[in-house]
């Protein structure tokens, strides 16, 4: 039996697979798992980036465009049905076709009714080995925002926008008390382990930073298993505002994690920590700019 939430919470629930090369294998195994998660207690259930397909970003392919849907379309009303029966938000992230050649990496939020509640498109796109989204997707245009849903303001980013304080921050002051990272990351072949671990450790403590900074709960979902060259990390988590990691899924198993978040923990940790209160935000104009030169750096 799902077990009763405290009234200023949230059971949120992070579904951490492997995906076949078939996207309907993969569409229908993340159904299963949402319902899962939904009887397990979960009131918002997160899915891994791009979780239709494997990772097809290892190369540059035209073909793999194909793979592209619109939204709304047939995954977001696939989705949409899910949410409404078991009453429960969603996170997607989906590969959009947005116009002729006009291509997003986007997460879905789609409220307990079935009903969109926003979407995020992915604002900033690596260009690293194996990890070719350059290649696909256009940068977000929609800013970084909350989202009301039944059960809270939320805030979805993906991926390589884990890396990004400015995203994090932005999303945090529009109101998010979760941020939600749908993520696709793993080992580089023939990486050395002690850099393969130095960087697990980066990915995560930036995340725990970001919590503790934003005085918010962080929930990362990534993928596991290996896919082409790629051995994703899973290690999918969730971070409370003091940064301290509540949960963290396996490395290689598939995992579905119910955690419940303590939304009444955000005014205290503030209250103790008041970050956002003590921001000069008049002395931050700097940072819109690429570079701040000095009298030293200019050439």
């Amino acid at each position: 039996m799902p077990k009763k939430n405290s009234p200023n919470s949230v059971t949120v629930g992070l579904v951490q697979m492997t995906c076949a090369p078939e996207p309907a294998a993969n569409m229908k195994k993340a159904i299963a798992r949402i319902g899962e998660a939904a009887k397990r207690g979960a009131q918002v259930v997160c899915l891994q980036e791009l979780f239709r397909s494997q990772y097809f970003c290892q190369t540059e392919d035209i073909e793999l465009f194909k793979l592209a849907e619109t939204i709304p379309g047939p995954s977001t009303e696939a989705l949409s049905k899910v949410a409404r029966k078991h009453k429960i938000v969603i996170v997607a992230s989906l590969f959009e076709k947005r116009a002729a050649g006009l291509y997003h990496n986007t997460a879905v939020i789609i409220n307990a009714d079935g009903r969109v509640a926003g979407k995020y498109r992915k604002m900033h796109i690596p260009d690293d080995p194996l990890y070719y989204e350059k290649f696909y997707f256009t940068p977000g245009d929609l800013g970084f925002a909350s989202h009301d849903t039944e059960f809270g303001k939320i805030g979805t980013l993906v991926c390589w926008d884990q890396w990004f304080p400015e995203a994090a921050r932005l999303t945090a002051l529009s109101g998010s008390q979760i941020l939600f990272y749908p993520t696709a990351i793993g080992w580089l072949p023939d990486e050395e382990e002690e850099m393969n671990e130095a960087q697990h450790q980066a990915w995560e403590t930036i995340q725990r930073g970001h919590a503790i900074a934003n005085g918010v709960y962080v929930v990362a979902v990534n993928r596991v298993g290996a896919e082409g060259k790629l051995k994703f990390w899973g290690q999918s988590f969730v971070v409370d505002p003091f940064g301290r990691i509540v949960a963290r899924a396996s490395a290689d198993e598939e995992e579905i994690l119910i955690v419940e978040c303590d939304l009444g923990l955000l005014e205290r940790t503030r209250q103790n920590w008041p970050f956002l209160r003590d921001r000069r935000i008049e002395s931050y104009q700097g940072l819109g700019y690429r570079f701040l030169e000095t009298p030293s750096t200019k050439s």
